[in-house]
């Protein structure tokens, strides 16, 4: 990403005694966002690491990437490493990334390829795919080891759209209530996503973004089209109805039309690519958006799919893949792309570029009790509420 800087004012309302702007009445069209501390505040941010990212099923890898046995990725999930594979028998695994001798990191790239097994660097502590301790210099001469009991520790798994989602908590929660039903709830139909066969799709691009702002700014951008009329020209084009500031994904089971003389989901409103099979006459010429918490955005469009996998790394800083899919004949045919993806790319751009220039502000002292939302966003309300809930971060703005 070209990342562009810039400073944002804000307002705050009366000023305190000592010139701050403080916490106000507020008429009943606005409510409040959270405080400027929840985007910069370290303990805030490792509040949500533990309690939403450690607790809840999380996107981490494509399972196309882990194509062959001994395929893995590594990947942030609150404050673990995990080791993502495909075992010898095709089953993905997942593991914390640290060898159970003395703690070193196990597999220090974000992705690559063994043969046969895991070695540690350090002192060739050795584990199998399934990640079983299986060697070690001088082991032998420890035979009250239990192999399994000092393998690598396993993290829950569980494969969905053609994704690998992992979940770091002992009980994990419900897969079905969490991940399947927000894209039920958004559709309306507990199979309406099967329509647009995520799993049989190819991949035809990634872009991965490094945005310098705190994931819940990206998320609540998303939630919102108040700002698709200033800063997406492009897609407010190809669906008109955004210009108007209501997000018109969270109508449950509605998709934004596209225009008139718009003909695809293309940069230019031209020609998009094969329609997918499944896509019926209600879906086509339509575009849906989900959120599934707490870091997946799903873009539905009749001829593709869009992912986004948010990767929090920091107060301030968001690492954020984002997949385009087409149907596999597309993708081997070596079709052009580029009209269809520059579209959304563009979209990525502007709203992350939006995401910044608030984030560098929202340790000013205008923002120390939070902005407003206006009635189109109050939505996002009740994301600030669900945060909160979860994390126990209800607690007053810290002193200026």
């Amino acid at each position: 990403m070209t990342t562009t800087t810039g400073i944002n004012g804000s307002s705050g309302g009366a000023p305190g005694p000592s010139g701050e702007p403080g916490a106000r009445a507020l008429p009943d069209s606005l409510i409040p966002t959270l405080p400027g501390h929840h985007y910069t505040d370290p303990d805030v941010f490792a509040r949500e690491q533990r309690h939403l990212f450690e607790q809840m099923w999380f996107c981490a890898v494509r399972s196309a990437d882990l194509a062959r046995p001994g395929a893995f990725r590594t990947v942030p999930v609150g404050r673990e490493s995990v080791l993502v594979s495909r075992s010898r028998g095709g089953a993905v695994r997942a593991f914390l990334n640290i060898c159970r001798h003395r703690g070193a990191k196990l597999c220090t790239e974000p992705e690559g390829e063994v043969r046969r097994n895991f070695q540690c660097p350090y002192h060739a502590w050795t584990y199998d795919l399934d990640g079983k301790l299986i060697a070690a210099p001088n082991l032998t001469s420890m035979p009250d080891i239990d192999r399994t009991e000092y393998g690598l520790v396993k993290v829950h798994v569980r494969e969905w759209l053609g994704y690998v989602w992992v979940c770091l908590a002992d009980e994990p929660p419900s897969f079905e209530d969490d991940v399947i039903g927000a894209v039920t709830a958004r559709l309306g139909d507990a199979d309406a996503v099967d329509r647009w066969d995520v799993e049989s799709l190819e991949l035809g691009r990634r872009v991965t973004y490094d945005v310098r702002a705190n994931w819940k700014l990206i998320i609540e951008n998303f939630m919102e089209c108040y700002h698709c009329a200033t800063i997406h020209p492009e897609l407010t084009e190809v669906l008109p109805e955004f210009a108007d500031g209501f997000a018109a994904q969270y109508y449950v089971g509605h998709g934004a039309a596209f225009g008139d003389e718009v003909s695809g989901f293309t940069v230019d409103g031209g020609d998009g690519l094969d329609t997918l099979p499944g896509v019926g006459a209600d879906q086509d010429r339509r575009y849906y958006a989900i959120t599934v918490r707490p870091q997946v955005f799903l873009n539905l469009v009749p001829d593709h799919v869009i992912v986004h996998r948010m990767y929090p790394t920091a107060p301030d800083r968001t690492r954020v893949e984002c997949d385009w899919l087409y149907l596999p004949q597309v993708v081997a045919d070596g079709r052009d792309l580029t009209r269809s993806v520059e579209l959304f790319h563009r979209v990525n751009e502007q709203d992350f570029d939006a995401c910044e220039r608030c984030q560098q502000v929202m340790g000013s002292r205008a923002y120390r009790h939070g902005g407003v939302l206006v009635p189109s966003e109050h939505h996002i309300g009740e994301f600030h509420d669900w945060v909160r809930a979860r994390c126990g971060t209800d607690g007053p703005p810290p002193p200026a």
